[in-house]
C-alpha cells in the first residue's frame, strides 16, 4: 500500500513544482504576453484589413468581357510608368489584374534598373517575354507560401543579424532586385486604376503600428539607443522573445496541468460552468479555453522567437537538416537559359505561357507570371490555389520562354518533410497555412491567448485573497 502513496506523492509535488513554473513566468511575462497576442489577433487578417481598406485596387464589377491577357498588357503597357516585369491574374472574376513593373528611378538617383531593353509587345500579334520570379520578402517563411504576395505595401522590416533574405528563384534571368510594383487594371474594360502602394492610408499606417508593437513594442520608433550599444529594435525583439519562450513554457506546462489525477474529473475540465459563481467562471475559461487552443498557441510561441534570437533560429534548421553556415561556400548553380530557335520563332504570349503553366499545374489558382529580362531569360511562374482550406503554399515552375518547356518545378508537396517544415516558419506562426480556415482557428486562439494572462492574474489575486483555515 505505501508504493502507490508514494507514486501520488510524487507526482503531487512534480505538479506543483510544474504549477510554480507556470505561476510566475505568466506573472513575469503577463503585460508583455498580453500586447503581443492582441496586437497578433488583429494582425492575422493584416492582408484582408488593407485589402478592404483599398477595396477599389482589387475588387471590380465583373460586367462583360474579360479582354484576352495579351490585348490587355498591350493597351496597358504603353502608359506604364516603369519597366513591365511580369502580370499577375487572379483566378476570381471580380478581382483586378495587376500589371508587375518597376518604377523608374528619378534623376539624382543612381543608374536606372533598366539596363536591357525589354521584350516588345504588341508587335502584329501580341507577344511577351516571361522569366523571373518576383522576389519575396525576404523574410524566413517567404518560401512556405510559394509568391503568393497580396498588393498591400511591404513592412518596414529589417532583417537581423543572420537573417538572410530568400535567394531569387532558379532561372529567373539574373539577379535579385528590388520588390517590384503591382499596378491594378480591370481586366473588363482595360482601365488603369492604380498602384495601391502610391496611396497612404491610415490603416496601412495602423497595421505598421501594431506590426511594430508586436515585433518590437515600439522600440524601433526611437532613436537615441536606451542600452548602449544595442539598438532598440534589436532590445525589443529580445523582450518579446524573451515573453515568448515564458509563454511557451507556460503553454506546456499547463497542459501538463491541465490533465487531471481522475479519469472521471476530465468532464469538468471540458466546460465551463457558467452558472457557477464569477471566480469559478474565471477558473474554466482559463483552464478550458487553454486547453482547446494549447496546439495552435504552442505552434504560435515555438515560432515566435525565430525573429527573435540568432541561436534559436539555427538550432530550429539544424533540428530539421536545414542549417547552413554563413561561412560556408555558396554553391554555384549553373543559370537555366533559353533556346533561341534557329527558324526565328517569337517568344510565348502571355496566353500561350498561361496554357503551358496549367497543363503541369492543373488545378484553380492565381497564376503570376513573370517576364524574361532578355533573350536567353526564362519564364518564371508560381501558382497558389483558392479556397476556404486551399494550402497556401505556391507551386513554381520555369519555363522555356519560347518552347514552354519545363526546365525547372518546385513543388511544394514534393519537398522532403523537413524542408517543409523549415520552411513553414511564418506561415505557422500567423496561421497562413490552409488559408482562411486556418485564419480563422488562429484568430480565434489568438484572442483566447490574450485573455489568458488576465484570467490567470485573477485566479493567482484570488488564491493570495483567500483566508488562512482555523486549525
Amino acid at each position: 500500500m505505501s508504493k502507490p502513496k508514494q507514486k501520488t506523492s510524487t507526482w503531487i509535488k512534480f505538479r506543483k513544482f510544474l504549477n510554480d513554473i507556470h505561476l510566475w513566468g505568466g506573472l513575469i511575462s503577463g503585460i508583455i504576453v498580453f500586447i503581443v497576442c492582441l496586437t497578433g489577433t488583429i494582425y492575422v487578417y493584416n492582408t484582408e484589413i488593407r485589402t478592404w481598406a483599398q477595396s477599389n485596387y482589387h475588387q471590380v464589377d465583373p460586367v462583360g468581357k474579360k479582354w484576352n491577357a495579351d490585348e490587355l498588357m498591350a493597351k496597358v503597357k504603353p502608359e506604364v510608368k516603369g519597366k513591365v516585369v511580369g502580370i499577375k491574374i487572379p483566378f476570381a472574376d471580380d478581382a483586378t489584374t495587376s500589371i508587375l513593373y518597376s518604377k523608374k528611378e528619378k534623376e539624382g538617383e543612381g543608374k536606372s534598373s533598366e539596363a536591357k531593353p525589354e521584350p516588345r509587345v504588341g508587335e502584329g500579334k501580341p507577344k511577351a517575354r516571361a522569366g523571373e520570379s518576383k522576389p519575396s520578402e525576404g523574410k524566413p517563411s517567404a518560401s512556405l507560401r510559394g509568391t503568393k504576395q497580396s498588393s498591400e505595401t511591404a513592412e518596414t522590416e529589417k532583417p537581423q543579424g543572420g537573417e538572410k533574405k530568400a535567394a531569387a528563384p532558379a532561372g529567373g534571368g539574373g539577379g535579385r532586385g528590388p520588390r517590384a510594383n503591382q499596378l491594378a487594371v480591370n481586366p473588363y474594360s482595360g482601365e488603369i486604376i492604380g498602384d495601391p502602394a502610391d496611396e497612404k492610408t491610415k490603416t496601412a499606417a495602423f497595421m505598421q503600428k501594431m506590426f511594430g508593437l508586436h515585433r518590437w513594442l515600439l522600440l524601433n520608433e526611437i532613436e537615441e539607443p536606451l542600452i548602449e550599444g544595442v539598438e532598440n529594435r534589436k532590445l525589443g525583439s529580445w523582450i518579446t522573445g524573451t515573453a515568448t519562450l515564458l509563454f511557451l513554457l507556460g503553454v506546456i506546462t499547463g497542459m501538463v496541468i491541465w490533465f487531471p489525477n481522475k479519469i472521471r474529473s476530465w468532464r469538468n475540465g471540458l466546460k465551463i460552468r457558467w452558472t457557477a459563481n464569477w471566480k469559478r467562471v474565471n477558473h474554466d475559461l482559463h483552464n478550458t479555453l487553454g486547453f482547446y487552443s494549447c496546439i495552435i498557441l504552442f505552434l504560435m510561441a515555438v515560432t515566435g522567437p525565430f525573429w527573435s534570437f540568432d541561436w534559436y533560429r539555427s538550432g530550429w534548421q539544424k533540428t530539421w537538416g536545414t542549417y547552413k553556415s554563413p561561412d560556408a561556400p555558396k554553391e554555384e548553380k549553373k543559370p537555366l537559359l533559353s533556346i533561341i530557335p534557329a527558324d526565328g520563332k517569337a517568344p510565348m504570349t502571355i496566353e500561350e505561357t498561361i496554357l503551358a503553366a496549367n497543363k503541369v499545374l492543373a488545378y484553380d489558382g492565381d497564376l503570376t507570371i513573370n517576364f524574361a529580362k532578355d533573350s536567353t531569360g526564362t519564364v518564371s511562374i508560381s501558382k497558389n490555389r483558392v479556397g476556404f482550406f486551399a494550402p497556401s503554399a505556391g507551386d513554381k515552375l520555369t519555363l522555356d520562354q519560347y518552347s514552354g518547356e519545363v526546365l525547372e518545378r518546385d513543388i511544394f508537396r514534393e519537398k522532403p518533410f523537413n524542408e517543409r517544415a523549415s520552411a513553414s516558419i511564418k506561415a505557422l506562426h500567423i496561421g497562413d497555412i490552409y488559408g482562411p480556415f486556418t485564419k480563422l482557428l488562429y484568430f480565434i486562439s489568438c484572442l483566447i491567448a490574450t485573455s489568458l494572462p488576465v484570467t490567470g492574474v485573477m485566479i493567482w489575486l484570488n488564491k493570495m485573497k483567500k483566508k488562512p483555515k482555523r486549525k
